[in-house]
């Protein structure tokens, strides 16, 4: 992209260099030209020239000069190019009435011409103005009627321009479709010339249509594309589009992506003190957050996001912070807050749609999205000559008559008045009950809905409680039996000492067993109940693998195992006893699926301000198959090299919380080659 971007810049000085060249060289032309219509064509080529290196001043001058010219020796092709000009350098400037006027001066001679380009290019420069002006009908006509001359002329500037101006207009009366395919025409015009910020424009328009329409994929892919053009160093822009990425792909609940495009957002936004950029990131947050059960984290974000929205009076943002706090607080069971957004929701929403109908210069219906032949002609009222017969002078009979009218018409008013002064206070009354039963019945809808979600929730804990279950009568039970029959061996005194010893190894393994059960049953049925709160710190790294090691080293020794330890002392900021169980697990894992000669290496790094822990081992490894099945809630647990059981549980454990601290955690496998798991943490506190 970035070799695209230079060349298309050596393309524009190349261009203006040659441009400088030519007007050079027409000026010297004009200097020894008679005073002709020659003349005035040289001058018009000129005019062009410093048009399109926006000189407006220098060609405002030479318009002037071929204007008087062209009025002088009666060139009326003249006339009309220096009136299209003139109109063209007042629309830059944002003069629209004096430019209106010259285009309809240049359109009259152009038809007088029978010039159809000509005309075609003056409905293009209307149609340019009537759009910018917020005529979206009128604009759509005229730029509609310049399409098809300038089609057949392959005229891809002028083209370019038009295709735009139509996008612009359908997409302002909410014809999606067809503004989509007008900035798609434009798009390829703009490649074909080069235009690249016209290119990053429409690729911009085309993913905010997208997204409108619900094709969120496509939105992706032109996000996307604008984020590839846009340079590093434009870190609002790109800011921007982090967060409208986060926010598609939260739409079709992909967290992850979600997650990492609003949290860059949200960075950048906090770093540039970018208020308006930051409110959409922490809507979208909020949203998250909610919608992944963290309550807490989302409110936070969400009454941050209200306030901002309030400040900077972004009332689309406060609409979608109202309607996300409604939901919090059904979620929490505050159906008294919950009913106090829903109100504030409608009437916000209530008001937005009231301005926009104000704003609305004609109803949605009326607006022709098609070229109507006949959208120029005026309609002209023609006056009967008898009107002017029946204005004779006043006489005292005519009086008396308007006089008698008068009265007549104050004595209708007053009924009329009174009428509708009666009927006004019987409809607010209506309105009034209408309103008491509107709050009843959004009451019952929010208790529904609340009851709906306590059903689930305690549908969700049954399931827990049952697998719970499952496990203790099933696995713990195993090792525990276990342990009570070594007991019972040794009380009753059916073991010599010397087969107790050797008996050891076996009960200090399923005591551990036992242990690490225990604790990711404890984890497991907490995260699912949504009671898991991280208390993080600082503290050393190395001494967790310290203390972890040593529990397992006589299973290690027991099955042949090498324990390599490259890890430093290092410290991170997390909940010391969440990571002591990750790493408890992640040892357990990788000692239960070596055999006899494999290495465990346990090792840790620092990385862009985090701390990196890895747990390698040397044993079976995991096929593709089985890695997608890892971290997912589901229980997934295969036996180990000596036939060691599992809950399944313990990497989802891990995940949970590994993202409880802000942290990540994955894997890579090669089968019968061997696996390792890492585990990043941050080394102080996040911003979010």
């Amino acid at each position: 992209m970035r070799k695209f971007i230079t060349l298309s810049l050596l393309l524009i000085t190349f261009f203006g260099f040659s441009q400088t060249k030519e007007i050079d060289s027409l000026t010297i032309e004009l200097a020894f030209q008679k005073e002709d219509s020659l003349k005035v064509d040289t001058s018009l080529k000129l005019i062009n020239s410093f048009y399109n290196l926006k000189d407006y001043d220098k060609s405002l001058d030479y318009i002037i000069k071929s204007e008087k010219l062209s009025n002088d020796i009666g060139y009326q092709r003249g006339i009309a190019e220096t009136a299209y000009f003139k109109a063209l350098i007042y629309a830059q400037k944002d003069d629209y009435i004096n430019a209106i006027s010259g285009y309809n001066k240049a359109k009259k001679l152009f038809s007088d011409l029978n010039d159809t380009l000509g005309v075609a290019k003056v409905h293009n420069g209307i149609g340019l103005i009537e759009i910018k002006r917020g005529n979206f009908a009128k604009g759509l006509q005229y730029s509609l009627s310049a399409i098809t001359t300038l089609e057949k002329r392959s005229l891809k500037g002028e083209l370019k321009l038009a295709y735009g101006n139509l996008a612009k207009a359908y997409q302002s009366v909410k014809a999606y479709d067809k503004s989509v395919e007008y900035y798609l025409k434009a798009l390829d015009l703009q490649k074909e010339l080069n235009d690249t910020e016209g290119i990053v424009q429409s690729y911009s328009e085309l993913a905010g249509l997208y997204s409108i329409k619900k094709e969120h994929r496509k939105a992706i892919e032109y996000y996307e594309k604008v984020l590839a053009a846009t340079d590093a160093e434009n870190v609002v822009v790109r800011g921007n589009i982090y967060s409208k990425l986060g926010g598609e792909y939260l739409k079709f609940n992909d967290y992850a992506k979600a997650t990492d495009y609003l949290v860059q957002a949200y960075n950048i936004s906090i770093r540039s003190i970018d208020q308006s950029g930051l409110l959409p990131v922490l809507n979208n947050l909020g949203d998250l957050n909610l919608r992944k059960s963290r309550l807490i984290v989302a409110e936070r974000q969400l009454l941050q996001a209200g306030a901002i929205a309030k400040e900077l009076d972004n009332k689309v943002e406060l609409l979608k912070h109202y309607k996300l706090m409604k939901s919090l607080d059904s979620t929490k069971r505050r159906f008294d807050r919950a009913f106090v957004w829903q109100r504030e929701y409608y009437n916000l929403k209530h008001e937005l749609d009231m301005a926009q109908i104000l704003v609305k210069t004609e109803p949605e219906d009326a607006i022709n999205l098609e070229l109507d032949p006949g959208f120029d002609q005026i309609v002209k009222t023609d006056i009967g000559e008898n009107e002017s017969q029946n204005t004779s002078g006043p006489t005292n009979k005519t009086s008396n008559k308007f006089k008698l009218i008068f009265y007549i018409l104050l004595a209708a008013l007053a009924i009329v008045s009174t009428f509708l002064i009666l009927t006004y206070l019987k409809q607010n009354n209506n309105v009034r009950h209408s309103q008491e039963l509107e709050e009843k019945s959004i009451k019952l809808e929010l208790q529904n809905e609340a009851f709906e979600e306590q059903i689930t929730h305690l549908e969700n804990i049954n399931n827990v409680k049952d697998k719970l279950f499952s496990i203790v009568s099933h696995d713990l039970k195993d090792s525990l039996s276990s342990i009570n029959g070594f007991i019972n061996l040794l009380s009753d005194g059916s073991l010599s000492r010397e087969e107790f010893d050797n008996l050891i190894p076996e009960l200090s393994e399923n005591a551990n067993n036992a242990s690490l059960l225990l604790f990711n049953l404890l984890n497991w049925s907490k995260s699912q109940m949504q009671s898991l709160e991280p208390k993080p710190s600082l503290f050393d790294i190395q001494e967790v693998f310290e203390d972890k090691v040593k529990l397992i080293e006589g299973r290690m020794e027991g099955k042949g195992i090498t324990l390599i330890d490259h890890s430093l002392r290092d410290f991170a900021y997390a909940d010391k006893s969440m990571f002591e169980i990750v790493v408890q697990n992640l040892l357990a894992n990788a000692l239960k699926f070596c055999k006899k000669g494999d290495t465990i290496t346990i090792s840790n790094h620092i990385s862009n301000g985090s701390c990196i822990i890895s747990i390698a081992d040397t044993g079976i490894g995991i096929s593709k198959e089985n890695l997608s099945k890892l971290f997912k809630n589901t229980s997934f647990t295969t036996v180990g090299t000596s036939n060691e059981k599992g809950t399944g549980l313990g990497l989802s454990i891990c995940k949970e919380l590994v993202e409880l601290n802000h942290g990540k955690i994955w894997v890579e496998s090669t089968l019968n080659v061997g696996s390792t798991f890492y585990v990043q943490l941050p080394k102080s506190k996040p911003n979010t």
